[in-house]
C-alpha cells in the first residue's frame, strides 16, 4: 500500500509540475498550436529520465526516481520538470545523450508544421520523450527515431512502453537515416550536423522539411528533389551533441566565402600545419566573441570552433578542428598557430557582421544542390556564401 500511495503522489506531483511548465512556456509565447500543447500537457517526461545527471564542480551529480531518500526523490522529478536541458548519458567524462530543454523542443515542434497522415524521422531517439510527443500529436505509425547507440535505443523504447506509446525505434547510423520507412514528410534531428546527409534529402518527400541543428543554430530545409534543398535559420540559438556514425564527420574549414565574395578569410600567405607560432598585433578586441550571434557568424566561416575565456578578463582563445589556433589578449597581442589565421578571419567577420547591421539568426540559409553545401547570408547567390565541405 506505501508503493501505491508514494506512486499516486509522485503522479499527482508530476501533473501539477508538468502544467506549470507548459504555463510557463506559453507564457514565453510558445506552444502556440493546440495540438503541441496538448501533448506537452499529456506526456510525462518524467517517465523518459528515470536518471539523470546535474553537473557540479568537478563532474556530475546522478538524480534518480529510485533513490531511497524521499528528498532526493522529490529533487528529481522537480529537476525533471525545469526548463532545461537534462544529461541522460555520460560515456568518459563526455556528454553522449541528453533530454533537451523543453521549450526548445516545443519550438522545434511547432516548426515542423506537421499535421495529421505526415510522417516523421526522427535522428537522435535520445530518452525518447520527442518521439513520445512526435506520436501523441502523429500516432505512433507516423514516427520513426533512431539512434546509434542500442543502449539508447533499448532505454528509450522501454520509456515509450512505460508512458504507453509505440512509435518505431530503430538503432542505426542516423546520418544514413533509415529507407526502410521512406519516405518522411519531415526529418528532425537532436543533434549538431556538420553537413547535410544525403540520404535524407532522398528519403524525404518533395517539398518535405528538414529540421536540424546547425553551427548553434536551427535550419529549416525544404527538399525540392533527391540532391536539392534550401532554407533559412531560425532565430533560436541551439546547441546540441553532435551528429554521430561512420558518415558523420567533424566540419573542416570551409572555402573562404565561397566563389561570389572577393574577401578572403585570413592571410593570403598562410603557413603550413607545422608552421611555429606566430605574433602580430590587432585593433581588434577580444569581446566581439561575447556576442552570440557574432559568433553564429564566425562559426559558418571557420567551421566548429572552441572558445575559451582567460582568467581575469585577459583575453581569449579560438581553436578550430584543423589545428589552427588564435589567442587575442586584451592589450592586442595575438598568438597564433596552425595552418589559418583564425583571428584575420574574426576580424573579416566582425567587419561584415557590423556592416551587415549585426544579423540575427534568420537572415542566413543553407542551400544543397547536387554534391555543394553553403550557407549563405540573405540570399543564396548573394556576395556572403560560405561552403560546406561534405561529410
Amino acid at each position: 500500500m506505501e508503493d501505491a500511495d508514494r506512486k499516486e503522489h509522485r503522479t499527482e506531483a508530476a501533473d501539477a509540475l508538468r502544467d506549470l511548465l507548459v504555463r510557463q512556456i506559453v507564457a514565453a509565447g510558445g506552444l502556440a498550436d493546440p495540438g503541441w500543447r496538448t501533448a506537452f500537457e499529456q506526456v510525462p517526461r518524467h517517465l523518459f529520465v528515470p536518471e539523470y545527471y546535474s553537473p557540479r564542480p568537478g563532474g556530475y551529480e546522478r538524480l534518480s526516481a529510485d533513490d531511497p531518500d524521499p528528498k532526493e526523490r522529490a529533487r528529481w522529478l522537480t529537476g525533471a520538470y525545469e526548463d532545461v536541458p537534462l544529461v541522460t548519458h555520460v560515456q568518459d567524462g563526455r556528454l553522449i545523450s541528453s533530454s533537451s530543454q523543453p521549450s526548445l523542443m516545443a519550438s522545434m515542434a511547432e516548426a515542423l508544421e506537421v499535421r495529421e497522415g505526415r510522417t516523421v524521422l526522427e535522428i537522435g531517439a535520445g530518452t525518447g520523450y520527442n518521439a513520445a510527443l512526435l506520436a501523441h500529436r502523429l500516432g505512433d505509425d507516423a514516427v520513426t527515431t533512431v539512434d546509434l547507440d542500442q543502449e539508447i535505443t533499448d532505454a528509450a523504447r522501454a520509456h515509450l512502453a512505460t508512458a504507453g506509446a509505440a512509435p518505431a525505434v530503430v538503432t542505426g547510423d542516423g546520418a544514413l537515416g533509415h529507407p526502410d520507412r521512406a519516405p518522411y514528410d519531415r526529418i528532425v534531428a537532436t543533434c549538431e550536423l556538420p553537413s547535410v546527409p544525403v540520404e535524407w534529402l532522398r528519403q524525404c518527400r518533395p517539398g518535405g522539411r528538414i529540421l536540424a541543428p546547425f553551427a548553434g543554430g536551427l535550419i529549416r530545409l525544404t527538399v525540392t528533389g533527391p540532391d536539392r534543398a534550401e532554407g533559412r535559420f531560425l532565430r533560436t540559438a541551439a546547441y546540441f551533441v553532435p551528429l554521430r556514425g561512420t558518415a558523420a564527420s567533424h566540419r573542416q574549414d570551409p572555402v573562404p566565402d565561397g566563389p561570389h565574395d572577393g574577401q578572403h578569410d585570413g592571410s593570403p600567405d598562410a603557413p603550413p600545419d607545422d608552421a611555429p607560432e606566430r605574433v602580430r598585433w590587432s585593433g581588434t578586441p577580444p569581446r566581439i566573441l561575447e556576442d552570440d550571434l557574432f559568433r553564429f557568424l564566425l562559426t559558418l566561416r571557420t567551421g566548429a570552433l572552441e572558445v575559451r575565456w582567460a582568467s581575469g578578463d585577459r583575453g581569449v582563445a579560438i581553436t578550430a578542428p584543423d589545428g589552427s589556433s588564435a589567442r587575442a589578449d586584451r592589450d592586442g597581442r595575438v598568438l597564433l598557430a596552425g595552418p589559418r589565421d583564425l583571428w584575420a578571419i574574426a576580424e573579416s567577420a566582425h567587419a561584415l557582421w557590423q556592416r551587415a547591421s549585426r544579423p540575427a539568426r534568420d537572415r542566413y540559409g543553407l542551400s544543397v544542390h547536387g554534391g555543394r553545401q553553403w550557407t549563405w547570408l540573405d540570399a543564396p547567390d548573394g556576395p556572403h556564401v560560405w561552403d560546406v565541405p561534405a561529410a
